[in-house]
């Protein structure tokens, strides 16, 4: 009796697993989607054009065959894999790629820390050689292999670049190999700030933007903010403002923002606006397209009359997927969106109806894709010191809000979520497809074969 009931307990879990596995591989969407037909303008990879993609890369905290690396529709035309992870991705009037990254495993030029250490900055890619070559370095040793990258660096022209650096929670102008101007926002009050910032994942600072002479768009990831800075004067406005203390619980967690100076309050955005979102782009003064990675969307932000920022338009899936913690959106000169999906590890176009017109599977976590040949589009050109004539987009699509203004949870399973999100960390070649219901069918397996194997040997 006992040895039957072990053995069909042991079957009905292979059984229960192996179906729902095979059912959910054959009727998984594709993540690759050819261009039908020429695209108009400013679309990317229509053949004239490409996309730039920099690669997390993927294993442990995501560091492991980081890459830098060029698309012409679905033909990679060039590769560079020499560091454990790059990021931001900005290609040079001249041609060259300039990058941000970090690397393990230094033994020389640690100071203040032991070797081996970790090194982040970033690099000049020359990639019109038979193989992409380093033509130039920027970098410095960080306490930590995590939450210390530069994440981003943009050129300003003239030997100037300007980085998002979140060792020491700053965003700074490197000219010529040293920093020429710096803004801490540890030592202006605006948040309250731990005693050394780089023994924490303070305020995870992940990306800077030039929109105007000395202004600067800073993202703030763990704040749920985006900041504008002006050289001289500091923070001169903020995009989701702190109006509610039940915000802070989204701010708080994992040891990153905390009431450090016992006055009651921190400084934290409302998470269903924006939720430790990646690269805004600014779409004009009163508008700017977000990758709202926490709420797995892109959004389209506009301030009012009143002065609030609100959602206008926002994706939450495509091509049958929903988004899995986007970390960039890049808004194209033809209307379109050019859209970084890390965790389902593809990079697509969609269009302003919704349908996607091109899509490229990845082979390991993308952090960042730039169309070519012009690169993110942007009201502000940091490189001739002038306006450009882009303006905002006024798209209207899957907004994924509620009748109360709360953000769409979007199926997120309590428990499940969380653990798949570790599992796509720790294996980031795992299935698109499994999800949530193959993670619980597959632990509802485990569990059962479990209990066979101890019924048999019990008996």
């Amino acid at each position: 009796m006992d040895t039957a009931r072990s053995t069909a307990l042991v079957v009905a879990g292979i059984v229960l697993v192996s179906a729902t596995l095979f059912v959910s591989a054959a009727t998984a969407p594709s993540r690759d989607v050819q261009r039908a037909a020429p695209a108009a303008n400013g679309s990317s990879a229509d053949g004239t054009a490409g996309v730039l993609v920099g690669s997390q890369g993927g294993g442990q905290n995501w560091q492991k065959k980081g890459s830098v690396y060029r698309l012409d529709g679905h033909d990679v035309q060039w590769k560079i894999n020499d560091r454990d992870s790059y990021f931001d991705v900005t290609r040079l009037p001249n041609g060259s790629v300039v990058a941000g990254f970090l690397h393990n495993g230094y033994e020389k030029g640690c100071e203040p820390y032991e070797p081996p250490c970790t090194k982040t900055g970033f690099r000049i890619i020359d990639p019109s050689g038979p193989e992409p070559s380093v033509v130039n370095e920027w970098s410095f040793p960080v306490r930590t292999a995590t939450h210390s990258e530069v994440h981003d660096v943009e050129p300003l022209g003239n030997g100037r670049f300007l980085v998002a650096d979140m060792e020491h929670e700053r965003i700074a102008i490197v000219a010529n190999g040293s920093v020429a101007w710096e803004w801490r926002p540890a030592e202006t009050g605006f948040y309250d700030a731990p005693a050394d910032p780089t023994k924490r994942d303070w305020l995870h600072i992940n990306d800077v933007d030039a929109i105007g002479e000395g202004r600067y768009l800073v993202s703030v990831r763990n704040a749920n903010q985006l900041v504008i800075v002006e050289r001289g004067e500091g923070v001169v406005d903020v995009i989701n403002q702190d109006r509610s203390d039940d915000n802070d619980d989204s701010c708080t967690k994992h040891r990153q923002l905390s009431d450090f100076d016992g006055d009651g309050d921190v400084r934290c955005g409302n998470p269903d606006v924006l939720n430790h979102q990646h690269n805004p782009q600014w779409l004009g003064e009163d508008a700017v397209l977000v990758a709202d990675s926490d709420n797995d969307r892109v959004v389209e932000l506009h301030r009012t009359e009143q002065g609030r920022w609100e959602p206008v338009w926002a994706l939450d899936s495509a091509q049958g997927m929903r988004l899995s913690w986007p970390r960039d959106a890049d808004r194209l000169d033809n209307g379109n969106t050019l859209v970084t999906d890390s965790l389902n590890r593809r990079v697509f176009e969609v269009n302003t109806t919704g349908e996607v017109v091109w899509s490229y599977s990845t082979p390991l976590i993308p952090y960042e894709a730039d169309p070519l040949p012009g690169g993110e589009v942007t009201t502000y050109d940091p490189l001739n010191g002038s306006a450009n004539d882009s303006t905002a987009s006024q798209n209207k699509g899957d907004l994924a809000y509620g009748e109360n203004g709360s953000v769409d949870a979007g199926g997120d399973v309590p428990v499940l979520s969380l653990a798949l999100v570790g599992l796509q960390a720790l294996f980031p070649r795992l299935p698109i497809w499994f999800g949530e219901l193959q993670l619980g069918i597959s632990v509802v397996s485990l569990l059962l074969i479990g209990a066979g194997v101890v019924v048999r040997v019990r008996s």
